[in-house]
Formats: structure tokens, C-alpha cells, sequence
């Protein structure tokens, strides 16, 4: 078998990662050479045995937040949304565009099941995600960066008929970064909001689509 040089430079940034990280299952190394990067099983696919990424599967991504956490971060609802979305629309997953799910929800403003909106938008599923607890700040220090949530994310089937079905279900803790925040004199407010929505909707997108084992291992120590 003979590397190319993307393959190459891919699989030297894993060796050094491996060098530096203790615990490093060198067995990703040699799973490499012999058969590409090794991909992870989405949690999704594994209890369900279905895939988002079927023919004619069509998506709709919903967050639900409570009121303290809106007081501090006001479109945290909509932003997570938005961003899940664009992560679930890059692996090759149909979605309906967030803008609309937005306009709905706001339209909409008594609803209380995620079948209504599968209803509307004539969906095979809506991912909804409850969202418990969200900060982009270390506790006790404003000009600390780190951002930490809990949610809940759930997969809701739709029928016929106009009925759901919650099919799957899993925690999601997040933090980061993991080893120590981040000064607000390195980063801007925006600059690191803007990581941690991207890293935290890739966390919750990767219940739903494969990934690459060396994409874990170099985001792990973040």
C-alpha cells in the first residue's frame, strides 16, 4: 500500500498526538496504514439500526431552552439549532434550513411536541435537543473563557400518520476547553463563542454521522 502525501501528514499529526497524549491505542496507527482512518459508529445508527443519511430521509433540528439560561445568552436556542444543522447538512444529511424551523417556532409560540413541527415540515425526523445548562464562562471569573453545557438530545420518529416516536436518546456533557480556559485578553468574546458553538454542535452531530477516530483524539485535549 502506498501513502499519499495527505495520508502521510495525516498520519504523522496522529503519531505526534500519540507521543504527547498518554493512553493513545497505537492500534489507530497501524488500523491506518492497513485500511485508512478508522471511523466511529454513530450511537444513533448502533440502537436504531436506521441512518439520517438514507434516501429521502428529511430532518428538522429544534432546541429548547429555559428561560435563565435565555436571560444571559438570549438566541442560544436558535444559535444551537443553526449550528447542529449545518453539522448534520456537511455530513451529507438533508435538513430543513434553520431560518424556516426559526420562523415557525416564532410563529408558533405554544407549541410543546416535536411532532408538530415534524407535522409542518413533513419530516422523517426531528432531533431535538434540550438544552439544561450552558456558559461560555470558568465559574467565579468573567474574564475566563470556557464553555460547559448539559442537554439532552433525542431522535423522534415520524409516521404516517402524523405521530412520533422518540427512538433515541443520550446526555450530552460538554466542555471546553478541557485542560484550562481561556483569557479574554487572547480571544474575543465572539471569536471563542463562535468555537465553542462550532465544537459543541459537532459533539451532539456526532450522535448522528460517522467520524474519523483521529478527528477525536485531536480535539480531546483541547
Amino acid at each position: 500500500m502506498r501513502l499519499i502525501p495527505k495520508q502521510i501528514s495525516t498520519l504523522l499529526a496522529v503519531m505526534l498526538l500519540c507521543m504527547v497524549a498518554s493512553g493513545c491505542n497505537y492500534l489507530v496507527i497501524f488500523g491506518y496504514l492497513l485500511g485508512g482512518p478508522p471511523s466511529v459508529e454513530p450511537e444513533f445508527e448502533k440502537e436504531t439500526k436506521e441512518s439520517l443519511t438514507d434516501k429521502d430521509v428529511r430532518v428538522a433540528v429544534v432546541c429548547f431552552a429555559p428561560n435563565e439560561i435565555k436571560y444571559s445568552f438570549e438566541s442560544i436556542d436558535h444559535e444551537l439549532a443553526q449550528y447542529v444543522a449545518f453539522q448534520l447538512h456537511a455530513h451529507k444529511i438533508k435538513v430543513v434550513p434553520p431560518d424556516l424551523v426559526k420562523g415557525w417556532l416564532e410563529e408558533n409560540k405554544d407549541w410543546d411536541k416535536p411532532e408538530e413541527i415534524g407535522v409542518h415540515f413533513k419530516v422523517t425526523y426531528v432531533i431535538y435537543i434540550d438544552l439544561n445548562e450552558f456558559t461560555l464562562y470558568e465559574e467565579g471569573s468573567p474574564n475566563l473563557y470556557r464553555g460547559r453545557s448539559e442537554s439532552i438530545v433525542s431522535a423522534w420518529k415520524m409516521d404516517d400518520d402524523g405521530h412520533a416516536e422518540k427512538i433515541f436518546s443520550a446526555e450530552k456533557t460538554s466542555k471546553y476547553p478541557i485542560h484550562q480556559p481561556v483569557s479574554s485578553g487572547d480571544k474575543t468574546y465572539m471569536t471563542f463563542k463562535g468555537e465553542y458553538m462550532t465544537r459543541l454542535s459537532d459533539e451532539i452531530g456526532r450522535f448522528f454521522y460517522s467520524y474519523f477516530v483521529a478527528d477525536e483524539i485531536a480535539t480531546a485535549g483541547g
